[in-house]
């Protein structure tokens, strides 16, 4: 008996001891993540330890860490006994392998089954609300934890203030802060976190200086929000930040590294970034993505792909976001044969089916080629295009100019059920323009409204300009009016459209209402105004524009100094136009066009030639416009042999194509001259298809040298194409009374009467007394040349 009672304690002393070997096993090997400790579970079940809930909760966590939350969901299944630490343990599986929806269904089966949660388990649920949209589940959550008294808990204080910041509640999450009494690291930087995500940097910063105050110290995810935050502020405040961190001795792990990179990059600092790269040896994917991406915003383009080169030299495999960066270079640059060359290495890395890469590779391929089938082909090749496949495709098709595919595209696109975004609406829109439909755009404009689609700036600025180019003006100030923000570029796009238009006046009128909206004039609406002011011939205008320019320092844009060169030269001030000139720093061939321009237009011929002489001799490269310009100043000086010079210099000299306007500044010129045969030849030689403007040159030009047969060919040959021009009836017309043939010119006036055709008598402006008047005087047979001129002076 004494020796079964001896064996009975000794057995119970080795099963005890066995029992605290395995428990220590376990345990190990769930700290260390080693896979080969579930070897364990086996031997546990023969001794029988299987209701052993410590070493099974251990277990469980092994298999959730090793084998995945289905192996961990299977052994928990199977667990005689369950605590909060087992049902805690599952959940946090399900919210680490993204199971929300798992994830909430445990928890109520463990609230079903009676057992009670702890703030682990609730915080959790809370990760899982936010992640699954289940806001008002995580508000019934909220009750619990205010039910049970766990509201100053700092775990589950700060996952509540990270579920009401992930829905925009930025205002709730900050009044959860302020009442959490012992806020402690991860809460005072999930709060930094909220104000960062809702893009309130100020807030950030000044809740960092508090966190300080209150004696809290910062750990590095502190410091990456923080950093994220000085992007926005400028290149001191992420100084600053830099500055604390070193004081502060956090470590530079990765993580802390590339956020300091993507702060120096995003201020324009790659040499600070590159700087912060070198510190450590450390670097994985995501660190060399941010540099590339760095370099890429900063336009070093052979430097971000000399960057992805040395990546892959260090034996790290770019990943879709690499990729994608280093596509986005290729487009910018652009060069097509170096996004094939990464095209096959994506397809190396079996990254073909990701839709990131996929529409990196459209977007390329739409930039860099002519050929739109290759960007189509990469498309019809992502298994589930999203919003951006689609935009991408269709900004592209738009940019090359089938306006109508894209209309097709964009359609196809609904039909797929996927919702376009405001850059999408913004490039359907103008693919509107292109295809001049009004349809088109008051159904598009009807479709935003109904679907309540992404309605921002960007679309309300592309409905403007879409009604504007339509001259639909109205419709564009009613859509300014519904606009809920407006900027620069609503208000420049309609003073622009106004000006093409011919409503300069209406386009000043921009001006004031631009000024009660509090909305400040920018390079590009002061160019417009200008323009206005210059068609307008208006002189006292365009000088208040001009103090405006220089008070605001908006002179120093090119656009605007360009428009004021050319503002004084269709004033008649060649001496304003010449200081404008002159105060440009790096004049263009745009600025030197506005010169010459303004000399040709005064009658200043020898002066306009010279400016031409003096243009080349600055090493700018003229243009299609110049050698417009410099033709039609030698058809005003009767330079005819230097204007064909000019013109047939025009391929020899400057590789430049004359187009059907240049050879109607030559015909112009040879039939000012009297040389109306060679002027004849010009038009049935030329490779364009004549228009109706080159006849009525010639015969303007047969009205001036009283050339009856020719000015007869001439007009029928013009009316063949346009039977609605009265300029053509009126210059035949014309040429019959200076050759004694009224009976001929009262019949022409009759037939365009009978027509219902009026012609407009021709018009001048001039300022007198800050006004502009408009003056009608009698016809000067040239007067279609003149008209010309003016539209590309």
């Amino acid at each position: 008996m004494m020796s079964q009672s001896v064996s009975k304690v000794v057995n119970k002393s080795e099963i005890y001891r066995f029992e605290e070997i395995c428990s220590g096993v376990i345990k190990l090997c769930n700290s260390k993540s080693f896979k080969e400790g579930v070897c364990i579970h086996s031997p546990i079940i023969k001794l029988g330890f299987h209701d052993h809930l410590y070493m099974n909760n251990n277990l469980l966590s092994l298999y959730s860490k090793c084998f995945g939350v289905d192996n961990a969901r299977q052994f928990f299944d199977e667990m005689p006994h369950r605590d909060v630490v087992s049902w805690t343990s599952v959940l946090s599986a399900y919210v680490r392998s993204g199971n929300h929806e798992q994830a909430l269904e445990l928890f109520d089966l463990m609230m079903f089954s009676g057992q009670y949660p702890n703030e682990f388990t609730l915080s959790n649920v809370l990760r899982s609300c936010s992640a699954h949209g289940q806001f008002e589940y995580g508000t019934r959550i909220q009750s619990h934890i205010v039910k049970h008294g766990f509201v100053s808990n700092p775990v589950l204080g700060s996952a509540l203030i990270d579920m009401y910041s992930k829905w925009g509640f930025t205002e709730e999450a900050y009044k959860l802060f302020a009442y959490m009494k012992n806020g402690d690291t991860v809460s005072w930087t999930t709060m930094i976190s909220s104000f960062v995500q809702a893009r309130k940097w100020g807030q950030a910063l000044r809740l960092y200086i508090r966190m300080i105050e209150a004696g809290v110290h910062p750990n590095e995810f502190t410091f990456v929000k923080l950093l994220a935050a000085s992007c926005f502020h400028g290149l001191n405040y992420g100084k600053l930040v830099h500055g604390h961190m070193i004081v502060w001795g956090v470590k530079l792990n990765v993580v802390l590294k590339t956020a300091l990179i993507d702060m120096y990059s995003r201020c324009q600092r790659m040499e600070d970034a590159i700087k912060v790269s070198n510190l450590t040896q450390e670097y994985d994917v995501s660190l060399w993505t941010t540099i590339i991406s760095g370099f890429i915003q900063n336009l070093k383009f052979r430097e971000a792909v000399a960057a992805f080169h040395r990546m892959e030299v260090s034996g790290i495999e770019p990943n879709n976001y690499a990729y994608s960066s280093i596509l986005n270079a290729c487009s910018s640059i652009p060069s097509l044969n170096l996004g094939k060359q990464i095209h096959s290495r994506m397809i190396i890395a079996g990254l073909e089916d990701d839709v990131s890469v996929g529409n990196a590779l459209v977007d390329m391929y739409m930039k860099c080629s002519d050929i739109i089938e290759y960007g189509l082909r990469v498309f019809r090749g992502i298994n589930s295009p999203n919003v951006i496949s689609w935009t991408s495709l269709i900004a592209g098709v738009v940019e090359h100019g089938f306006d109508r595919e894209a209309l097709r595209f964009f359609m196809e696109m609904q039909a797929t059920g996927v919702q376009p975004h405001s850059f999408t609406l913004s490039s359907i829109l103008k693919a509107c323009n292109g295809v001049k439909s009004v349809s088109h755009v008051s159904n598009l404009h009807g479709y935003i409204i109904k679907t309540k689609a992404d309605y921002n700036i960007a679309v309300g600025n592309a409905l403007v300009d879409a009604y504007a180019e339509l001259g639909m003006i109205d419709n564009s100030w009613h859509v300014i009016s519904m606009m809920s923000h407006r900027d620069a570029v609503t208000y420049t796009s309609l003073a622009t459209r106004l000006n093409q238009l011919g409503y300069h006046e209406m386009a000043l009128n921009v001006i004031p209402r631009m000024y009660n909206d509090n909305v400040e004039i920018d390079g590009f609406s002061l160019a417009s105004f200008i323009s206005a002011s210059a068609s307008m011939a208006s002189a006292e205008t365009g000088k208040q524009l001009h103090c405006h320019s220089l008070k605001s320092g908006l002179c120093r844009w090119n656009s605007v100094s360009n428009g004021l060169v050319d503002l004084y030269g269709k004033c008649g001030c060649l001496t304003g136009a010449h200081r404008a000139f002159q105060d440009i720093t790096e004049p263009d061939v745009v600025s030197w066009n506005g010169l010459i321009s303004g000399l040709v237009s005064n009658g200043r011929i020898s002066s306009a030639l010279s400016a031409f002489d003096d243009m080349r001799l600055a090493g700018i490269k003229p243009d299609s416009i110049t050698f417009l310009l410099v033709i039609f100043a030698c058809s005003r000086g009767r330079l005819v042999d230097l204007g064909l010079e000019y013109f047939q210099s025009m391929t020899k000299v400057h590789d430049i194509e004359p187009q059907l306007d240049h050879y109607v500044r030559l015909v112009d010129l040879l039939g000012r001259a009297g040389r109306l045969e060679e002027a004849r030849e010009v038009i049935e030689t030329m490779s364009f298809k004549p228009n109706a403007l080159i006849y009525k040159t010639l015969l303007g030009a047969c009205n001036i040298h009283k050339n009856v047969p020719l000015g007869e060919d001439m007009a029928r040959r013009g009316l063949d194409i346009d039977p609605s021009d009265a300029g053509i009836y009126w210059l035949l017309a014309h040429l019959y009374d200076n050759t004694d043939r009224s009976d001929l010119a009262e019949k022409t006036c009759q037939a365009m009467t009978e027509r219902g055709l009026i012609k407009n008598p021709d018009r001048s402006r001039m300022e007198f007394k800050n006004k502009v008047h408009l003056f009608v005087a009698g016809h000067d047979e040239n007067e279609v040349l003149e008209e010309n001129i003016s539209s590309y002076s």
